[in-house]
């Protein structure tokens, strides 16, 4: 871990590619012993599929677009400033059913997510991201998948 204070401009960073989309590292367990954070850009018609974190806390703020989250049996339909806590224990879905994409910054507390969307995002570039491997996958980052995944949670667009 790194004591020093941190500073990334745009385009600086660690990133990763999801459903064809970059999600930025802002700041990640080898920074700080309490949260990561990400700036996700979420593609239309992308969803998580309704899952659980046991131990994870999650944060979610709309930059950009608009995603229709679920929250327990709440639907959610979330513009810019809408700003979400999700304690650990609580169902939820995060989508975008939107035409056009979605910018939010998540955090997850404790910190190590990060490396999810690392294993994840390599996943499906070497074409491995079958439903039976990423429940595997989010299994191992204290993710119990609730739903059945949609190919476009876990594929990347091709255009």
């Amino acid at each position: 871990m790194n004591p020093q204070p941190i500073i990334r401009r745009p385009g600086e960073g660690k990133s990763v590619k999801l459903a064809g989309q970059p999600m930025g590292f802002l700041v990640t367990g080898s920074d700080t012993r309490h949260t990561s954070m990400f700036e996700w850009t979420i593609p239309p018609g992308f969803s998580t599929g309704l899952h659980v974190h046991r131990v994870q806390e999650e944060t979610f703020y709309v930059l950009e677009g608009e995603c229709d989250w679920q929250v327990g049996d709440e639907r959610v339909r979330a513009t810019p400033g809408t700003y979400l806590f999700l304690p650990p224990g609580v169902p939820h879905n995060i989508a975008n059913a939107s035409d056009t994409i979605a910018r939010v910054l998540m955090t997850v507390s404790p910190p190590g997510h990060e490396r999810y969307f690392e294993e994840l995002s390599e996943t499906v570039a070497r074409g491995g991201a079958d439903p039976t491997t990423i429940a595997e996958l989010r299994a191992r980052y204290d993710t119990e998948q609730l739903s059945a995944l949609r190919s476009q949670a876990i594929s990347t667009p091709t255009a």
